[in-house]
């Protein structure tokens, strides 16, 4: 198994946050002109918070930036550490292919129950993948 196969999870990452990104820039687009909205009036993001009705792709967006940094540090380590393997390839698309299901739901219906479960879901994942992590460095 090619170990830089590791990084092709990242990459389907990277895309789910151009998505979300479109999908931001599209919401707040069509409010601003829909609610005559100033963009004096919304300089900071708890103020757009006040003045928009929709902060859905806003909020995902930012959750884009949470928990992901450790997946992507734990893709990077399995790689030094040559710990490429179809289990650590496996969890970390599983791990991406939650965090797309996550944000479809929180970019569409945001069901909290629905969202908070998938969340969840993907969080085991990453800490699996953490724990596999863990026993192959602490194994040498």
């Amino acid at each position: 198994m090619a170990p830089t196969l590791i990084f092709l999870p990242a990459i389907a990452m990277v895309l789910l946050i151009i998505l979300v990104t479109f999908r931001m820039f599209g919401e707040r687009v069509r409010q601003v002109k829909a609610e005559k909205i100033s963009f004096r009036e919304i300089p900071s993001s708890s103020q757009m918070a006040t003045r928009f009705a929709d902060t859905r792709a806003a909020d995902n967006y930012r959750n884009l930036f949470e928990a992901p940094v450790l997946f992507y540090l734990a893709l990077v380590v399995a790689f030094v550490a040559d710990q490429v393997t179809p289990l650590t390839l496996g969890l970390a698309w599983g791990y991406v292919g939650l965090r797309y299901v996550h944000s479809w739901i929180h970019c569409n219906y945001n069901r909290v129950r629905d969202r908070l479960y998938v969340f969840f879901a993907s969080n085991l994942v990453l800490w699996t993948l953490w724990g596999v992590l863990g026993v192959g460095l602490w194994r040498g």
